[in-house]
């Protein structure tokens, strides 16, 4: 087996994906939460700059995406066909202009702009998004993509605290109750449950 070390912050947002995979895979792997007082530190030593940062026998692979990607085709979690793994793709896509843009209203530095902008993008951006993506999972019968577990449901699993705390919506699982039918496929599964249950408390 592979020595894996893998980086993020000590919080789920875009690094959880990849930790539930590696749990679900049987990977074990050394979870390195790097502190903000360590990542000015850290940062030059990573490929671009940023994390998450997985690194295989070590050498180094970064962003979110490509990893969770390499994991779902590393552990059987993708479809049979390119057409499967476009639909996959594209899901998954949704889920980031999603969260791109709760981002861009909950990093706003000037607190009059942020306010504005929520006030906007809750009347208006946030809702078709969610609609869409509920609609979807909906269809799928409780997943991202295909009406199966796919890598796409622990990005969405793993990702929901962490979009919950942009959108100032604590109760989206109410509101959306398909949403919480993507996190009970991903966090019933063993393997992932024991990671979950052993990890650090994360506020998102």
């Amino acid at each position: 087996m592979p020595k894996v070390v893998f980086y993020y912050f000590p919080v789920k947002a875009l690094g959880e994906a990849s930790r539930l995979l590696l749990s679900y895979g049987g990977q074990e792997f050394e979870d390195h939460r790097v502190s903000q007082d360590d990542w000015q530190s850290f940062k030059p030593k990573t490929p671009f700059g940023q994390m998450p940062v997985l690194v295989i026998d070590g050498k180094q692979y970064a962003q979110s995406y490509a990893i969770a990607r390499y994991l779902g085709r590393k552990y059987g979690l993708v479809g049979e066909t390119l057409e499967d793994s476009l639909e996959i793709d594209q899901n998954v896509d949704l889920i980031d202009d999603l969260r791109a843009k709760a981002a861009l209203v909950d990093y706003e530095p000037d607190e009059a702009v942020k306010e504005k902008k929520y006030a906007e993008y809750v009347k208006t951006i946030f809702p078709d998004l969610l609609g869409k993506l509920n609609a979807i999972i909906v269809k799928n019968n409780g997943h991202v993509a295909l009406g199966k577990l796919t890598w796409g449901d622990f990005v969405f699993a793993g990702m929901l605290d962490y979009l919950k705390k942009m959108l100032r919506m604590p109760d989206l699982e109410k509101q959306y109750p398909a949403f919480k039918q993507v996190v009970d496929n991903v966090y019933s599964i063993p393997k992932v449950k024991a990671y979950a249950d052993a990890a650090p408390e994360t506020p998102f």
